[in-house]
């Protein structure tokens, strides 16, 4: 019996596997007697499937990123109200305010005995004064902001730099304006002339006065002495003629110093008042008026200063404080080509610190000692 004719598929009982059958005379549609992988031969790679996708059919793109859309004004708003809050803020320059809180209580050296409502006088000086210095500066930055954006660093001040309008800041010198007014209406009578003066001086300043060399630094300097004599009102205290020349000396130092320092920064173009400077004549002058602040330090604490024996011994202790400060200020100003700031000298020096530190500590022993 013929058993390859009685069933198609192949026998599976077989001793001897069977001959994998010739594909090439096979006829092209005869099916292949039973499962691929019983009659392909193992190293005979299966073929893969593949996939046929209609032309129509888009094949998937991996998702872009989206693109950033315009901030919502709710979320944009916070901060630039902040930034221009901060440039107002720095428009008024509160890093200045230290000269009003170092020179008007200087007044409070010839009062006898304290009392509270001469400290609460001196601090209505300071507010009038620091509302008037704050004033002063918007101005001149109004005035000179295109002089400004020629300096390597008053470039970046609010109104030269463009963060600040000139709108904005003529409203906030009105709002100082009248803030102003009323410290003057609301304080005594006629005691804020000198306030009234040093804004007089600071117009005439802005109006071309800084333009004129030495009368410049002279105007700057004067304003000073002008905190003194508002301090010295308030209180009802004696005005010392040597505590005054030493403050006018001293300032007027600082004042040169300044300009001789924009002399080598940013050479004679950004301040037109600088032509009649040189840099010889500087160095002369301020060394000149370093000298005048020593001398008028020393007859004050001698003829002036309302202190005790025992006061006076400690307080002349402090001259030599006084003079290593001068020194240190023109070592810095002559030397290390600095002291452009004398704020940021007094609080980042690390010797002026101590040395400030060490006059304070001896000065207010001495005061303490006058009124025991």
């Amino acid at each position: 019996m013929d058993i390859t004719r009685s069933s198609p598929a192949p026998m599976r009982v077989a001793t001897a596997p069977p001959e994998p059958p010739d594909l090439t005379v096979l006829p092209a549609t005869a099916p292949l007697p039973g499962p691929l992988e019983a009659v392909l031969p193992a190293t005979v790679p299966l073929p893969e499937p593949e996939i046929f996708l209609p032309a129509t059919v888009p094949l998937p793109q991996p998702p872009e990123a989206a693109a950033p859309g315009p901030v919502p004004p709710t979320a944009a708003r916070p901060a630039a109200d902040r930034g221009l809050l901060r440039d107002l803020l720095a428009l008024v320059r509160p890093g200045q305010w230290v000269k009003n809180l170092a020179v008007v209580p200087l007044a409070l050296l010839d009062v006898q005995p304290w009392h509270f409502g001469a400290f609460g006088q001196i601090g209505w000086a300071v507010l009038g004064f620091t509302l008037a210095s704050a004033l002063v500066y918007v101005v001149n930055d109004l005035a000179d902001r295109e002089r400004d954006r020629l300096h390597p660093v008053k470039r970046n001040r609010p109104i030269a730099s463009g963060r600040v309008s000139t709108t904005a800041a003529t409203v906030l010198a009105g709002l100082i304006a009248a803030s102003l007014t009323c410290w003057a209406v609301a304080g005594p009578a006629w005691q804020w002339w000198p306030t009234a003066l040093y804004l007089a001086l600071s117009v005439a300043y802005s109006q071309g006065l800084k333009h004129v060399p030495l009368v410049d630094a002279f105007i700057v300097a004067s304003g000073f002495v002008l905190r003194l004599v508002q301090g010295a009102l308030l209180v009802g205290g004696r005005i010392s003629e040597w505590l005054a020349l030493c403050v006018f000396a001293l300032c007027l130092m600082l004042s040169l110093g300044k300009r001789r320092h924009e002399m080598t920064a940013a050479g004679r173009a950004h301040r037109p008042a600088l032509r009649g400077y040189t840099l010889a004549f500087l160095d002369h002058l301020v060394v000149l008026v370093a000298v005048l602040t020593a001398v008028s330090y020393v007859l004050y604490l001698r003829d002036d200063a309302a202190l005790a024996a025992g006061a006076s011994f400690v307080t002349l202790l402090s001259a030599p404080c006084a003079v290593f400060g001068l020194a240190r200020y023109l070592q810095l100003l002559l030397v290390e080509e600095g002291g452009a700031n004398p704020v940021h000298v007094l609080f980042r020096d690390r010797a002026t610190l101590v040395n400030a530190t060490l006059w304070a500590v001896l000065v207010s022993v001495a005061l303490l000692l006058s009124r025991l």
